[in-house]
């Protein structure tokens, strides 16, 4: 009985020790890795080395320059090489990690028939008309025609004119170095044309370090694929101005045509609005020698604050919004004017403020009080007024007058105030910056996933930052073509997918669960599961141990 009780307990030992085992095996086979495949944080495989190449990314700015040659612009001899190609390249010394060239690639040729008889013409705008061929230039390319030197067709102290749209003309030159001084005055128009290190800087203020440079670039806005136009009436008081302004008809006559031409930029949206009783926030000065009320340069910040309140328009907006707010001050403070850092009135009455829009005063004729009683009749003179409004647009907008090269005629823009090229220099400089923000916003996504390893990243998020890397090598590759409408359209795709990426929300489920939280989640699974096959397997381990030590009995 002795001997079969001892075999069965020996039995139930072997079996305890091959449960412990199975069980060991088990958790450590099966469990722990189902366990860690279900509870890792999925991380989706992006691009990181093409992301930090973007940082050397060389951009070159391809400017295709057509030059058209008439019979007495330049020696005989010389017209004898046409046609042929010349590139002009140089860098744009900028402060940024990203190196940028300008290329102009001049094709040269001599002029056909109906372009002599055209600039044979009178003055330079009967021969432009006269030139409007029925196919358009490609956007970012422009035509330069080379007269002779004594031609008519420009004042005779003026070498080169610019106009309205992709064309310019330029005096020629009957010397043995023609082509290279013809050449310098094409270089000269081309760049106040198209590319220009101020326009450069200003497109890329925002990341190029805080300097007297860039800080002045700060005024027009960033790049986006809308934009919102808010005009506003702001009447003080009501009980002495009855004041009446046709903003419809003035937005259809003149705004819209202006953002129709710009229409290539983004997508616009226009409104209006009229607040009665609000104030600018700042007590103007009053002026005894003129009867006059004074607000100083100093105290403008301050006026808009108070303002911007009431306005309401920038709180639900997807796109940034432009004020411009026509005030007319109360009777107590008429008439109110602006005065500059030199204390002087402004012309205009009005200021702006970058990225934000622009304040006119408009004050009521005095006279008007003495002919009626209260409240007077106010009639806007709203020509007066989007006078103001456009030139202040467009400065919001970058569209600064170029720096034209000595003695060039420039014509002013046609009726929707905007010329051709001007909208070709503001692509230009949009692209640039779209391709800088979309650089910075991969970069300090990649930073920042590489940092933090317990920040989900799904296929959605890497799709969009896959998109947007090939978006920006497309629109390297477009603007080094001089294929400058589909550079555009790329780099808005780049930053739309860049940001898209970055401001995913799933890529915030995980950032803020800290360590000590899956310990306080995992132990109390584990532990209790744990510890038993722990210490079973100690135990078997010390008693094969054991047992292999022991002395084998000999008789």
């Amino acid at each position: 009985m002795a001997a079969a009780g001892a075999a069965a307990t020996d039995l139930e030992v072997v079996r305890g020790k091959r449960a412990a085992l199975f069980f060991a095996a088990v958790a450590i086979v099966l469990g722990l890795p189902l366990w860690w495949k279900t509870t890792e944080t999925y991380r989706a495989s992006l691009p990181y080395s093409q992301i930090s190449g973007l940082n050397a990314l060389q951009l070159r700015l391809m400017v295709p320059v057509t030059v058209v040659f008439t019979r007495e612009s330049v020696p005989l001899d010389d017209q004898e090489k046409l046609p042929f190609t010349v590139v002009h390249e140089r860098e744009i010394p900028l402060k940024y990690k990203m190196k940028i060239k300008c290329r102009f690639q001049k094709a040269y040729r001599r002029a056909l028939d109906y372009e002599e008889e055209a600039l044979s013409s009178g003055s330079a705008q009967e021969a432009e008309a006269m030139l409007d061929e029925p196919q358009e230039q490609a956007e970012g390319s422009l035509t330069v025609y080379v007269i002779s030197e004594h031609s008519s067709l420009l004042p005779q102290d003026m070498m080169s004119y610019i106009g309205p749209k992709r064309t310019a003309v330029v005096r020629g030159i009957m010397h043995r170095e023609a082509f290279n001084i013809i050449g310098r005055r094409i270089i000269q128009v081309a760049q106040a044309m198209s590319l220009t290190e101020d326009v450069l800087a200003a497109a890329l203020a925002d990341h190029l370090p805080e300097d007297k440079w860039s800080a002045e670039k700060r005024r027009p806005l960033k790049s986006s694929l809308g934009y919102e136009i808010t005009f506003s009436l702001l009447n003080p008081d009501p009980k002495s101005h009855d004041v009446h302004w046709d903003i419809e008809g003035a937005v259809r006559r003149y705004v819209q045509p202006f953002l129709n031409a710009l229409s290539a930029a983004g997508n616009f949206s226009v409104d209006s609005q009229i607040l009665y009783y609000a104030m600018l926030g700042v007590n103007p000065r009053f002026d005894s020698a003129s009867s006059s009320y004074y607000l100083d340069m100093h105290n403008l910040p301050h006026v808009i604050n108070p303002v911007e309140s009431r306005l309401g328009s920038s709180a639900a907006s997807l796109y940034p919004v432009l004020n411009f707010l026509l005030y007319v001050p109360e009777l107590a403070h008429s008439p109110l004017y602006i005065q500059d850092k030199d204390g002087a009135p402004v012309a205009t009455n009005a200021f702006h403020s970058p990225r934000w829009g622009g304040i006119m005063v408009y004050n009521v004729d005095s006279k008007a009080y003495n002919a009626s009683a209260l409240p007077v009749r106010v009639e806007v003179d709203m020509v007066r007024v989007m006078e103001v409004f456009l030139a202040q647009l467009r400065l919001l907008f970058g569209i600064a007058q170029p720096q034209v090269p000595p003695k060039c005629l420039l014509s002013g823009p046609k009726s929707e105030g905007l010329t051709t090229w001007e909208l070709d220099r503001l692509l230009w400089a949009r692209s640039v910056e779209n391709l800088a923000t979309a650089t910075t916003t991969l970069t300090s996504l990649a930073q920042l996933l590489g940092k933090i390893s317990n920040i989900v990243i799904k296929d959605n998020v890497a799709s969009e930052v896959y998109r947007a890397v090939a978006a920006i090598q497309k629109s390297a590759e477009e603007l080094a073509s001089g294929h400058l409408a589909s550079a555009f359209v790329a780099s808005q795709e780049a930053v739309t997918s860049s940001e898209c990426a970055f401001f995913d929300p799933s890529l915030l489920h995980l950032l803020y669960f800290p360590d000590d939280q899956k310990f306080a989640i995992y132990i109390p699974l584990f532990l209790p599961m744990a510890v038993p096959i722990l210490l079973s397997l100690v135990k078997i381990f010390l008693e094969t141990r054991k047992s292999w030590k022991k002395p084998e009995k000999t008789d």
